[in-house]
């Protein structure tokens, strides 16, 4: 590993922030949605398709940063899990449920060994799921999930997460439907949203041309969609899903040899048509 592991010590020590972060806190955007819908074109291993909602909470769990150098051999993180936090996002969860018709919400945890953290996450979720009983409500262990979203992921519908888990399962997800390059996301508080794709800022292919437009692009029609253009959303969708489904001008990622440009070239004349 040799310099980059240097420079991974050198930017924990000096405890720079991602700006993501640091967004979501300030604005305190609790609500982390990502979308993972098989799209027209992308090859998958699942014919049959996959359609799931992740709902990560945002603000806390692990990725509150409360971490603290213990002597010169050891460290430690404190995993804080609110009540607060846990019904709000729970709610949202639900409610996008009832919303959009979805069927189901499954609680994700290790409260097998986290038994006051996960523990409260899922005693707030059990309270919140009371207050809807059209939807079917349950929970499962993150490690048996991971398995059983390889194995069948169309038997879920809505997964309810904490923070940590809910990174690690968003990625995990992604690659089912065609991997990162078409996955959008939202972070979602009570007075603004910020959209991104759930990539993030992938530094490893900057400036190449090369990545895959869709994502971002998603991300930007969940925000027409937070903003009420309904019209505006199904013609961007439309033509992009024509170029995914001809398959002719697409990126590496999904087995093309398109550049990015050329790629969103072919989406914008899709449409202007």
């Amino acid at each position: 590993l040799g310099g980059d592991a240097n420079i991974a010590i050198e930017y924990a020590t000096k405890r720079y922030r991602s700006i993501n972060v640091t967004l979501r806190k300030t604005f305190d955007m609790y609500c982390n949605l990502r979308p993972i819908k098989t799209l027209p074109g992308v090859k998958t291993r699942y014919p049959e398709g996959v359609d799931l909602v992740i709902f990560r909470e945002n603000t806390e769990d692990l990725y509150s940063g409360a971490e603290h150098q213990v002597g010169t051999q050891g460290a430690t993180g404190l995993k804080m899990i609110t009540a607060e936090a846990s019904k709000r996002i729970a709610l949202a969860a639900f409610e996008y449920a009832v919303k959009h018709g979805r069927k189901k919400v499954t609680a994700v945890h290790k409260a097998n060994i986290m038994k006051f953290t996960d523990g409260l996450f899922l005693k707030c979720a059990r309270e919140v799921a009371q207050q809807f009983p059209s939807i079917v409500y349950d929970e499962v262990i993150i490690d048996n999930l991971c398995m059983q979203l390889v194995i069948r992921p169309q038997k879920f519908d809505v997964l309810l997460a904490s923070n940590l888990y809910g990174d690690i399962i968003s990625d995990l997800c992604a690659g089912l439907v065609g991997g990162l390059g078409v996955v959008p996301g939202a972070n979602i508080g009570t007075s603004c949203a910020i959209f991104e794709a759930v990539h993030g800022t992938a530094p490893d292919i900057a400036g190449q041309n090369i990545a895959n437009p869709a994502a971002m692009l998603l991300s930007g029609v969940m925000m027409l969609e937070y903003l009420g253009e309904t019209t505006q959303v199904t013609r961007i969708r439309t033509a992009l899903e024509k170029v995914l489904a001809d398959g002719e001008v697409v990126t590496p990622d999904l087995g093309g040899q398109a550049t990015t440009s050329e790629m969103t070239a072919a989406i914008v004349a899709n449409l202007s048509q």
